[in-house]
């Protein structure tokens, strides 16, 4: 992966001589003679820092401490990882590869890399991170990080909803490749459509992203590179199966077609038939549903002219039943027999991404991307029903260069977006076009020994949000070795979807009352918020073993809000924010290598996120104030062919949560105004038999934690106190899984 986010992205750096490893990369021969290898790429592992050989294979590229392995890649040749401990001359030759072109490069990383030079804030999961637990998809990746929170969305879908920074995944930009994925009609279960194999690794970026990616992120962006066919294994199959009755089985195939041309074929289904309700309130405590995801890949690579790309084109089919137990749609939808729900999603999408480096400029390149999307959801809860049609496009042209040297770079280029929406709510049908145009600058100062800085601003035009500036800037200062500060703010502006977004209000009683100002969105003016933090980390070694310690603290303040009000438990109402509504973050968090293949991470998290309700100012419900988190990781060592243990355990303490209001309901229906603290424990144990299979089984909340009153006015589904939102923990208890994966 990190070899085409080079090309398509990186920007090499200069240094002077003293701080610089310079050197040649050859091509292989009986003679030792000094074939240079021009375009074969350089970076150091876990770093953004890499550059290309010259037409005659040279290469310069900075030195740094804080970085030892430098990784030399070509295509058609084995990769090499090298250990450089100081500035000096390196000659390399680079090995052709086997006869099928094919290479297996094994290279032992951090499972997290946190970024010390960057000016953002930013935290990668790679591939062996995910593998800490099933990830069946993107919504269920986050378990064995302290980064992003996941919380449980509803009684009924078993849909987990993630937060960063104390605020929800609308106001999170979420990409897929650095193109926006989960918004409009799919911000509701849209992460569980990417399955977790699909994913090469995460990066979470803490605080106002990038104008790059738009404006639209406020508390922070999570971006997912997919598995690339060039270097995925040719074959790789993993199933999965628990004891609630989901089954999964997940397929990629792989082909590399020439020296420049590869595909993969993508191929997810899931499946749960089997009906469970382990609380006894005649609801099933998951859906029964089925899905098929389907995708094909294509890489084309041409390192000699600068030339890559990707395509992607995607169809998923996803089908959830919800409600009472027995419930039959054939007999019983729209009707008091029982109460149900269905919710049916088709989607297409297909995306393609260019890039270009000028091969006598190689920190000079350009690169474009654009996808289209058409996601068609009908679904009913009960007797409300809630389509949603929508159509999407996105465009973003981006240039590279510098500006005298390469500690002066920048970035510029347009965007272009369109969102057309189709919803029908009850009866009532809402229709809009979205269509927005914007320009963009990002310019970055590098110094590896003291200081980094990107600034940048954008210029949109939106049809419904009028014109509007947008300015970012990040920076970052190391004032002592293995420590750095930094500091970001930035602007953020998004158009509320506020009925995609809060579905979980149609499985309830709840009346649903607009009270707009006459705005452009819905009755409403766009949501508007400034998010601005500090962040410090300090690595170091304790009994000559890594570790790091980091604190960080955010705040977000709304200029413009919708807020949802769940205060009245008759009725869920929208308005424009009149007050204040602002959210606190503050994490602490401790990494250690405990012992050789032992990995401790734990975090404290404390949040104060309050919004002006139609009741006054109250702190944000179903969020615990206070958090904390474990993880503890034990590797065996791996044998000559892969065989290993490894073993990881998960715990989280979440402290008291505040409940919305119920005091308007009779005795039997009211909940208290708090909901006590609870914890919870997953672990995970695999069996690596060889580089090519491995087995694992699992579990979650092994203590078998549940809430019991998840449901409210279960006894009478179709009365005025049904209520399915109000979800603090899991009600679903204990479960427990296996699995395999199997590669070639």
């Amino acid at each position: 992966m990190r070899n085409f986010l080079i090309i398509l992205f990186c920007l090499p750096f200069l240094a002077s001589a003293q701080d610089t490893v310079e050197g040649m990369v050859m091509e292989s021969n009986p003679d030792n003679k000094h074939l240079g290898l021009p375009g074969a790429n350089v970076y150091w592992e876990g770093s953004p820092i890499g550059t290309m050989t010259k037409e005659d294979g040279t290469f310069s590229i900075p030195y740094s401490k804080e970085y030892n392995k430098l990784i030399i890649s070509f295509v058609g040749f084995k990769s090499d990882t090298l250990t450089i401990d100081e500035p000096k001359m390196v000659h390399h030759w680079l090995k052709p590869s086997n006869e099928l072109d094919e290479v297996v490069v094994e290279q032992k990383k951090e499972a997290v890399q946190k970024t010390f030079f960057s000016a953002q804030n930013v935290v990668t999961v790679n591939s062996a991170e995910l593998l800490k637990a099933a990830c069946c998809n993107l919504s269920e990746s986050f378990e064995t990080n302290p980064a992003i929170d996941v919380n449980f969305n509803d009684a009924l879908t078993g849909t987990k909803q993630i937060e960063m920074l104390g605020l929800t995944s609308p106001y999170l930009l979420i990409t897929q490749e650095n193109i926006p994925m989960v918004r409009g009609a799919s911000q509701a279960f849209g992460l569980t459509f990417t399955p977790g194999t699909w994913v090469e690794s995460i990066q979470i970026t803490k605080g106002a992203g990038s104008v790059v990616n738009g404006y639209e992120s406020i508390s922070g962006q999570i971006n997912t590179e997919l598995q690339k066919p060039l270097t995925d294994a040719p074959i790789f199959v993993n199933g999965y199966a628990n004891l609630n009755g989901r089954l999964e089985l997940n397929t990629h195939l792989n082909t590399k077609l020439s020296d420049k041309w590869s595909t993969g074929l993508f191929v997810h289904g899931n499946r749960r038939d089997s009906e469970v309700d382990n609380n006894d309130d005649n609801f099933l405590d998951m859906p029964l549903s089925n899905q098929v995801n389907i995708m094909n890949r294509w890489q084309y690579q041409n390192p000699e002219t600068g030339w890559v790309s990707f395509f992607n084109v995607r169809y998923l089919n996803d089908e959830k039943q919800v409600g009472e137990t027995g419930f039959n749609p054939e007999t019983d939808k729209f009707t008091t027999n029982a109460w149900g729900s269905e919710i049916d999603t088709e989607r297409f999408d297909g995306s393609v991404k260019l890039g270009y480096v000028f091969p006598d400029l190689p920190f000079q390149s350009f690169g474009f991307q654009a996808s289209y999307s058409h996601h068609a959801q009908d679904s009913y809860f009960g007797f409300n029903t809630y389509d949603i049609d929508h159509e999407s496009v996105y465009s973003n042209l981006l240039f590279n260069s510098i500006i005298g040297n390469t500690k002066h770079k920048f970035k510029t280029g347009i965007s272009f977006a369109y969102d057309g929406y189709d919803e029908l709510v009850n009866g009532t049908i809402f229709t809009r076009s979205d269509r927005s145009a914007g320009a963009f600058f990002e310019y970055s100062y590098t110094n590896l020994e003291k200081l980094s800085l990107t600034a940048g601003a954008r210029f949109d035009t939106h049809n419904r949000l009028g014109n509007f500036f947008t300015p970012r800037l990040h920076l970052r200062y190391t004032p002592w070795e293995n420590g750095s500060f930094r500091g970001s703010f930035g602007l953020g502006r998004r158009a509320a979807n506020i009925f995609a977004e809060n579905q979980r209000m149609f499985a309830s009683s709840r009346t649903i009352q607009l009270n707009g100002n006459g705005g452009n969105i819905y009755g409403f003016d766009a949501e508007k918020a400034v998010n601005y933090g500090v962040s410090f980390i300090q690595k170091f070694k304790l009994f000559d073993r890594p570790g790091d310690f980091s604190v960080d603290f955010y705040r977000t303040d709304f200029e413009n809000q919708i807020v949802v009000d769940w205060e009245n438990p008759r009725e869920v109402v929208f308005s424009n924010l009149d007050g204040d509504s602002y959210a606190n973050s503050l994490q602490v968090e401790l990494n250690h290598r405990v012992l050789p293949n032992v990995e401790v991470r734990t975090a404290y998290k404390f949040y104060d996120v309050k919004t002006e309700y139609q009741t006054g100012l109250l702190q944000k419900p179903l969020q615990a104030k206070h958090r904390f988190f474990t993880n503890i990781g034990y590797n065996t060592e791996p044998k000559e062919n892969g065989a290993q243990w490894r073993f990881d355990y998960t715990f989280n303490l979440l402290g008291e949560q505040r409940l919305p209001s119920t005091a308007a309901n009779p005795a039997e229906y009211r909940l208290g105004d708090f909901a006590d603290g609870y914890s919870l424990m997953n672990t995970q144990i695999t069996k690596v038999f060889s580089n090519k299979f491995e087995v694992y089984v699992g579990g979650e909340n092994l203590t078998n934690f549940r809430q019991y009153n998840a449901v409210l006015g279960a006894d009478d589904p179709f009365g005025d106190y049904f209520d399915t939102t109000i979800v603090y923990a899991p009600i679903f208890g204990r479960m427990l899984y296996m699995g395999f994966r199997f590669k070639i």
